[in-house]
């Protein structure tokens, strides 16, 4: 029994989208590319098994940011009642990111705004972060980001103008203070 054309378009699709949803569950998951890379696993296989079915009443980036959003979440559950029963998780996220060899100075400047606008990001509060990372770094319109979020179209507005103004105040007391 062969796999269908629908589910091969799926398969190609989630393959190109790799890289964003990498990055989308990497900011899910605390900034931890080993969190990152299970929930991505998770996903994956959610896909593959019917756990998970794209019923494209939304784009297919968006239904799987959703999926990745919903499963980043369940670990983190997991993790906190890991903790709780005396099991071992990790104190702090990893914070490595790889790094291609030595930057030029240009890169190394812009290395180091990515990483000051990063800092400002984590301040935010959790929705304002997220609609900005979909917004800004996913390409997603607010409407799309709203239903990742799975919160209502005004509230995703709202959480969006809020990070806007609350993280270019952050980036200028950063810029102040640094």
């Amino acid at each position: 029994m062969g796999i269908s054309e629908d589910a091969r378009s799926i398969e190609h699709e989630l393959a190109a989208l790799h890289p964003a949803s990498f990055g989308w569950a990497l900011a899910c998951s605390g900034r931890d590319a080993d969190v990152a890379e299970e929930v991505l696993q998770d996903v994956y296989f959610k896909v593959l098994d019917g756990r998970a079915r794209f019923d494209r009443r939304s784009s297919l980036k968006t239904w799987l940011f959703g999926v990745i959003r919903m499963t980043a979440r369940e670990h983190r559950r997991w993790s906190v009642l890991r903790v709780l029963r005396g099991g071992r998780a990790d104190a702090e996220p990893s914070e490595t990111i790889a790094d291609g060899g030595r930057a030029p100075d240009s890169e190394a400047a812009a290395r180091q705004r990515a990483e000051h606008i990063a800092r400002a990001l984590s301040r935010l509060a959790e929705r304002q972060r997220e609609v900005l990372h979909l917004v800004f770094y996913e390409d997603l319109s607010i409407a799309e980001a709203a239903e990742v979020m799975g919160v209502a179209l005004g509230t995703a507005r709202q959480h969006y103008e809020r990070g806007k103004h609350a993280l270019a105040a952050l980036i200028l007391e950063q810029g102040a203070n640094g």
